[in-house]
C-alpha cells in the first residue's frame, strides 16, 4: 500500500476525494499568469483532495499526515498567480472551505474561520452594519484564509495599507505538524510568521480581523487624456484626507480597450482612474475631476454590480484582475509587481514608462507607505522571452523600484529579500519541522533539509 493509500485509510469519515480530474483541478490556482511559472508547474499535481469539516478534522489530518510523511497543501478559492496553491510534490490537496463560518462581530473586531469566501463575509458583515476593510479583485471567489496566507494587499489598501500592516490582522488560530499537532492562537506582531507564508508554515482555521462601518460604495471611472493627468489626479485623491475613498487606481490609454464592462464608455486612447469613493465624497470628486480635465465616464453602485449576474464591479478592472482582462483575450502578457518609493514617485513612473514603451502597459495603485502616499505597480508586460522579462525586472531595481516578482514560486524569492531567513527557517522548524507544510515554497526550508 502506497503512502497516500495508507494517508486515505487513515482519515475515518473526514470527506475526500480521488477522483482524477477534480485532483487535477483543485491542484490549480492562477500561476499560469506566469509563463515561467506554467511551465514549472504545469505537470504537478496531488494525489487525493481532503476536506475537514472543522477544526477536529484538521488535527486528525495533521497527525495522519505526519504518520505517513504525506505533504499536505491548503488551498481556499485558488485564485493565487503565484502558484501558492499548486502542490509540488504530491499528496493531499487541504480543502478548507467547509470552515466558513462568521462566529462573531463587535467593536470593529470580527472572528472568522479561514474558509469563508470573501463576498460571503462581506454581506454577512454588512447584515450587521460593518465591511471587511481589505479584500482582493477575486473577492467574489476568494476565501479570507487564502488571501491572508497568499495575498499582501488590495481593495482597501488605500486607506488601511497592507495586510502586515499593524491592526488589520489581529489574531489567528491554526493547526500545526509539530510532534504532537495542535492547534494555537498568535496575536498581533508573534501572527507574522503565519501571514503570507502560502500555509508553510500553518494550517490556518480562524482569523480575528479589523473591520469598518459598512459604506454604500459608488464605483466611478474618470478619463484623462494623458497617463500623467491621470496620475496626478489619482495621487491627489489619494491624498485627500476629507475624501472617504476604497480604491484608488490608474491604468494607461492601451488597456481600456480590454475592459468589456467600460470600454464603450472611455473615449480612444483615454488613460482612465478607477475608483470607489463613499457618497459624501461623490460630488467633490467630481469637481475636482473637472478642474483637473478629467471627464466621469461611467459610475455605479459597486454592491449592485457585484450582486447582479453578468456584471462587473470596477475592482475588478484592478489590481491583478487588470492583467486579468488582458489575458481573457491574449495570452501573450504577464505582469509585474512594482513598489514606488514615496519620493518622487510619478517621475519614476514616468522613466519607466518612458524606458520601456513598447513592454509594458502602466498600471498603478495607490496606498500609504512609511506615512507617506505611494503606489504599487502592476504593469502589463508583452512576453517574448525570460531573458526579456529578466532585463525588464533588473532594469526597474537599478531605478530604485523594488520589484515583488511574481514568477518564481518562493515566499522570499518572489519578496523584497530574495534570500533565506533564519527567523522564518526557525518558524518552519518549529511548526512544520518534518517539512510537510506545501513543500516547495519556502526557500528557507532548504536549510533545515540539509541539516537533516
Amino acid at each position: 500500500m502506497s503512502s497516500v493509500e495508507t494517508f486515505l485509510s487513515l482519515l475515518g469519515d473526514i470527506p475526500v476525494q480521488t477522483v482524477p480530474a477534480l485532483v487535477k483541478r483543485k491542484s490549480r490556482d492562477f500561476y499560469w499568469y506566469s509563463p515561467v511559472l506554467k511551465r514549472q508547474l504545469d505537470s504537478c499535481f496531488g494525489d487525493c483532495i481532503v476536506m475537514p469539516r472543522d477544526e477536529e478534522d484538521l488535527l486528525h489530518i495533521a497527525r495522519v499526515a505526519r504518520e505517513t510523511k504525506t505533504p499536505l497543501t491548503p488551498r481556499g478559492g485558488g485564485t493565487g498567480n503565484y502558484g501558492q496553491a499548486v502542490p509540488m510534490e504530491g499528496g493531499a490537496v487541504v480543502e478548507m472551505t467547509e470552515l466558513n463560518k462568521l462566529l462573531w462581530v463587535k467593536d470593529g473586531v470580527a472572528r472568522v474561520q479561514a474558509g469563508m469566501n470573501m463576498l460571503d463575509l462581506d454581506r454577512a458583515l454588512h447584515e450587521r452594519g460593518w465591511e471587511v476593510r481589505m479584500y482582493p479583485s477575486t473577492k467574489r471567489t476568494a476565501t479570507i484564509g487564502g488571501f491572508i496566507a497568499g495575498g499582501s494587499g488590495g481593495i482597501g489598501s488605500v486607506r488601511w495599507g497592507g495586510l502586515s500592516s499593524p491592526g488589520n490582522i489581529l489574531g489567528l488560530r491554526f493547526v500545526t505538524l509539530g510532534e504532537n499537532p495542535e492547534a494555537l492562537e498568535l496575536r498581533g506582531s508573534d501572527a507574522r510568521g503565519i501571514l503570507h507564508t502560502y500555509g508553510t508554515t500553518g494550517l490556518i482555521t480562524e482569523l480575528e480581523i479589523g473591520v469598518e462601518p459598512a459604506v454604500d460604495w459608488q464605483d466611478m471611472a474618470i478619463s484623462f487624456g494623458t497617463f500623467e493627468e491621470a496620475a496626478v489626479f489619482a495621487r491627489d485623491i489619494a491624498l485627500q484626507a476629507g475624501i472617504q475613498k476604497k480604491l484608488v487606481s490608474v491604468v494607461d490609454g492601451d488597456l481600456p480597450p480590454f475592459f468589456a464592462s467600460v470600454r464603450e464608455h472611455v473615449p480612444d486612447g483615454a488613460s482612465l482612474v478607477i475608483l470607489m469613493i463613499a457618497p459624501a465624497g461623490i460630488e467633490t470628486v467630481k469637481a475636482l475631476a473637472e478642474a483637473a480635465n478629467g471627464h466621469l465616464c461611467y459610475e455605479a453602485n459597486t454592491r449592485e454590480a457585484e450582486d447582479t449576474s453578468g456584471a462587473t464591479p470596477l475592482y475588478e478592472l484592478t489590481w491583478n484582475h487588470t492583467t486579468l482582462q488582458v489575458l481573457k483575450k491574449d495570452r501573450g502578457y504577464t505582469y509585474l509587481q512594482c513598489g514606488y518609493p514615496h519620493v518622487g514617485t510619478l517621475e519614476k513612473v514616468a522613466e519607466i514608462r518612458a524606458l520601456f514603451p513598447d513592454d509594458l502597459m502602466m498600471h498603478l495603485e495607490f496606498f500609504p507607505m512609511g506615512g507617506h502616499v505611494s503606489c504599487a505597480a502592476l504593469p502589463v508586460i508583452r512576453f517574448t522571452d525570460e531573458e526579456r522579462l529578466n532585463y525588464i525586472i533588473a532594469e526597474h531595481e537599478k531605478r530604485g523600484v523594488n520589484i515583488a516578482n511574481p514568477h518564481v514560486v518562493t515566499i522570499e524569492e518572489g519578496g523584497m529579500h530574495r534570500v533565506a531567513s533564519p527567523d522564518l527557517a526557525a518558524i518552519k522548524k518549529r511548526y512544520d519541522p518534518m517539512l510537510l507544510l506545501n513543500p516547495g515554497k519556502m526557500l528557507s526550508a532548504k536549510t533545515l533539509k540539509a541539516e537533516g
